[in-house]
C-alpha cells in the first residue's frame, strides 16, 4: 500500500514561500515590524530601516543606535545591486602616537577609545531617502514604542547584563541607571524599557517634522538632530569629560568628537563580486572581511563538492582547509582601500588560487599561511589563546556575546527582506552593544567598540589612522544566478559569519538543500587565525563541531589532524536567507543560536 507521507527531511520549521513579500531576522518583534511595513505599502527598503530600528531596541546585547552597518541592496528599479558603507571610520585624533602614549599595543576593546564615528542612523536615513518610500515617523515609531512601552527581555540579554553586571555597578553607573532597573539584574521575559531611548529618537522625529517640507525634507532634518544637533553634542560632551574603564584596566577619555560625526555620510558603492558556476556572489569590499567568502569558492571551485555528503568528512576538510588559508590572507592584506591599495583582483584571481589550492592536503593544516603579493600585505603577529580565557569578560571585551567561560564569542543581528516587486536587501547591524561601552546618559544608548580591530602597527594595511576605516566582521551577502538576483543571506557570528555564509551556500548548491534544510544542517568553525576582536588571538588546529555532526565525521576529522571541539546541537550561527525565483518569494531562518531564537514570515 503506498504511504501519503510527506518524504522531504525534517526541518525545524518550514521553509516559507509566497508571492506578496518575505522578511527573515534575528528576532520575532523585528520580523513582524518588517512586515507589517510590507503590508502598509512600503518596499523592501522602507520594511529594512523599521526592521533595523527595532533590532536596537529589542537585541540591545547585540546591537545599538552607536554601532555601524553594512547593507546590500538591490533596487529593482536601478536594475543593480550596490552596497552602502555604514562602517563608521576613526576619529581625527585616533592616531597610533596617542594610543600608544596611554600605554596600549591594542586598542581596548571596550570603553571610548574603541570607538569609531557611528554609522547607522545615516545609512537608514540614506537608505530611506534614497531606495525607500515612507516617512521617517513610520520607520522610527515602532522603535519608539517598544522601547517606550517595554518588550520581553530574552535570555541571552539577561545573561549579557549578569555577567557585566559588577563592571556596571563598579565602573560605569550609568548603564547601571538603563540596565539594573531597581538595582538588580532583569529576569528572563521582563518587560524591559528604555524610556531614555524613547525620547531620544522622539525628539529626533519631532525635529524632523518641525520644518514642513516633504519627505526629503524630514529625512535631511533628522539627519542633521543626529549629527550635527543634540545627539552628536551629548556624545563629544561624553567623550570628552568622562574617563571610563575599559578591558585594558586603566580608565581612558575618548577621542570621538562633534565634528567627526558632522564631516562623515556613508557611501554607495558596487559590491566585490565572483562567478561561482551559474552564480554570482556578492559581497562588501575589502573593508569587511566579506571577501573571504569569495576567495573561499575561488578555491573550493577545483574541488568536486556535488554529490558530497554535507556532514561527511570530506566536506568540512575541504570547507575549513580553504577557510584557513582565505582567512590568513584577510588578516594580512585587508584594509580600508582608501587608505592603502589592496591586491584583491590578485586574491581572487584564478592563478593566485590555483598556487593557493596546492596546500590542501588530505591532512588538516595546523599552520598560518597568508600567501605572498609583492608588494602587499603586512605581518602578522599571532598570539596564542592559551591562558586568555580567564583574562577576558571580566571587564567585557567588546564583542557582543558572553560565553560559557566568561570570554565574549561573536554575534549581532542579521536580516534579509525581499517585496513583491522584488527589491532585496540583506543587512547585518551591530556595535554599540549594551557591554560595549557606558550609556551616555541623555541619550541612552552607548558607542561603539568597532575600531579594536585596527592594528597600532604603522605598517599594516589595518593599522589605525584618523578618518580610516576598521575591518569590519559584518558580511551580509546576496548572489544572482543565471544574471538575475536570487538570493539574500546572512548571519550573525563576529569571524564565524563567513564561515557560516560558506556553508550554507555550499549546502544550497552542491547539496540541492533548500533554505531551510541548509541553515538546520549541522555546522562548524575554525578558530585557526586571530578573532578580530580583543585580545586578537588564535587557536591554531581548532575545529569547532555541533553534537550533531555525525561521530565518525568527527573522529575522521581528528585522524586528519584537526582539534575538534565538539559544542552543543545547536550552537552554531544564527543564518537567515530569502530568495525570489519569478513571483515566488521564499525564507527562512534560523532556530538556534545564543539566544535560542530567530524568526521568518
Amino acid at each position: 500500500m503506498a504511504s501519503n507521507v510527506n518524504p522531504d527531511p525534517f526541518t525545524t520549521r518550514p521553509e516559507i514561500e509566497g508571492t506578496f513579500g518575505v522578511v527573515a531576522t534575528t528576532h520575532w518583534i523585528a520580523t513582524a515590524i518588517g512586515m507589517a511595513i510590507l503590508e502598509k505599502g512600503g518596499n523592501a527598503f522602507d520594511a529594512g530601516v523599521a526592521t533595523a530600528f527595532t533590532l536596537q531596541v529589542v537585541e540591545p546585547h547585540l546591537n545599538g543606535p552607536g554601532g555601524d552597518v553594512p547593507v546590500i541592496v538591490h533596487d529593482v528599479k536601478r536594475g543593480r545591486t550596490e552596497v552602502i558603507c555604514g562602517q563608521g571610520p576613526a576619529p581625527a585624533r585616533a592616531t597610533i602616537a596617542h594610543y600608544r602614549s596611554e600605554g596600549l599595543d591594542m586598542v581596548p576593546g571596550t570603553g571610548l577609545l574603541a570607538a569609531c564615528v557611528p554609522g547607522t542612523f545615516e545609512s537608514w536615513m540614506m537608505l530611506l531617502r534614497d531606495y525607500g518610500t515612507m516617512r521617517v515617523r513610520d520607520v522610527l515609531e515602532p522603535a519608539i514604542s517598544y522601547a517606550r512601552d517595554g518588550y520581553p527581555l530574552v535570555e541571552r540579554a539577561c545573561a549579557t547584563i549578569q555577567t557585566v553586571e559588577q563592571l556596571f555597578r563598579k565602573h560605569w553607573p550609568t548603564s547601571a541607571a538603563v540596565y539594573l532597573p531597581n538595582g538588580e539584574v532583569p529576569k528572563p521575559g521582563t518587560l524591559f524599557t528604555n524610556k531614555t531611548l524613547a525620547a531620544t529618537y522622539a525628539r529626533i522625529l519631532s525635529e524632523a517634522e518641525s520644518g514642513g517640507g516633504g519627505r526629503d525634507a524630514e529625512i535631511e532634518r533628522a539627519r542633521k538632530a543626529w549629527s550635527q544637533g543634540f545627539v552628536a553634542e551629548a556624545i563629544d560632551k561624553f567623550c570628552r569629560t568622562q574617563d571610563v574603564m575599559d578591558v585594558s584596566g586603566s580608565p581612558h577619555r575618548g577621542v570621538l568628537s562633534a565634528d567627526d560625526m558632522a564631516r562623515w555620510q556613508p557611501t554607495i558603492e558596487a559590491p566585490l563580486t565572483y562567478d561561482y558556476g551559474r552564480y554570482t556572489v556578492c559581497k562588501a569590499g575589502v573593508w569587511s572581511q566579506g571577501p573571504v567568502t569569495l576567495q573561499q569558492l575561488a578555491l573550493l571551485k577545483g574541488f568536486a563538492l556535488d554529490g558530497l555528503d554535507p556532514t561527511g568528512p570530506e566536506f568540512i576538510h575541504l570547507q575549513i582547509e580553504c577557510a584557513k588559508l582565505a582567512f590568513a590572507d584577510r588578516e594580512k592584506f585587508y584594509g580600508d582601500p582608501k587608505f592603502n591599495e589592496i591586491p584583491i583582483t590578485t586574491l581572487l584571481s584564478d592563478a593566485y588560487n590555483d598556487e593557493r589550492r596546492k596546500l590542501v592536503t588530505d591532512r588538516a593544516s595546523l599552520d598560518f599561511r597568508p600567501g605572498a603579493v609583492e608588494g602587499f600585505g603586512g605581518v602578522v603577529k599571532l598570539r596564542r589563546a592559551e591562558g586568555q580565557r580567564e583574562a577576558v569578560g571580566a571587564l567585557g571585551a567588546g564583542e557582543p556575546t558572553v560565553g560559557r567561560f566568561g570570554e565574549v564569542r561573536g554575534d549581532t543581528v542579521h536580516f534579509d527582506i525581499i517585496d513583491k516587486a522584488g527589491n532585496m536587501v540583506s543587512s547585518t547591524p551591530s556595535g554599540g552593544w549594551l557591554q560595549s561601552s557606558p550609556i551616555i546618559p541623555e541619550l541612552g544608548f552607548c558607542l561603539g567598540s568597532r575600531a579594536q580591530m585596527f592594528w597600532l602597527e604603522e605598517d599594516h594595511p589595518a593599522a589605525l589612522a584618523p578618518g580610516k576605516r576598521p575591518r569590519t566582521t559584518l558580511s551580509p551577502t546576496m548572489a544572482l544566478r543565471d544574471g538575475e538576483p536570487y538570493l539574500a543571506w546572512g548571519s550573525p557570528g563576529g569571524d564565524q559569519q563567513d564561515q557560516w555564509i560558506t556553508q550554507f551556500f555550499l549546502r544550497h548548491v552542491h547539496c540541492n538543500l533548500n533554505l531551510q534544510e541548509a541553515i538546520d544542517a549541522p555546522a562548524w568553525h575554525s578558530e585557526h587565525f586571530p578573532i578580530s576582536f580583543w585580545p586578537r588571538t588564535a587557536r591554531p588546529g581548532v575545529l569547532v563541531v555541533e553534537n550533531r555532526v555525525p561521530k565518525a565525521t568527527i573522529e575522521n576529522l581528528r585522524e586528519r589532524g584537526h582539534i575538534v571541539e565538539v559544542g552543543p546541537d545547536w550552537s552554531e550561527g544564527r543564518l537567515t536567507a530569502a530568495s525570489r525565483v519569478g513571483p515566488r518569494r521564499r525564507a527562512a531562518a534560523n532556530p538556534r543560536g545564543m539566544q535560542g531564537y530567530a524568526a521568518g514570515r
